[in-house]
């Protein structure tokens, strides 16, 4: 078994290396999305097509 102040020095260490390859990390503080208007259409409006002019 390993003296007790080894067992310090390799954890210490294993710290130290951890702390130098971890990455800080911020959490943005994001909007729930807002509602989409909605619109009143009229029906003729919503059933509208498309037209193609051939010229």
């Amino acid at each position: 078994m390993l003296p007790p102040f080894i067992i310090e020095q390799i954890r210490k260490r294993e710290e130290e290396e951890r702390a130098r390859y971890e990455q800080p990390q911020l959490e943005l503080p994001v909007m729930p999305p807002r509602p989409r208007p909605r619109y009143d259409v009229p029906d003729d409006e919503a059933n509208r097509g498309v037209i193609i002019l051939d010229i």
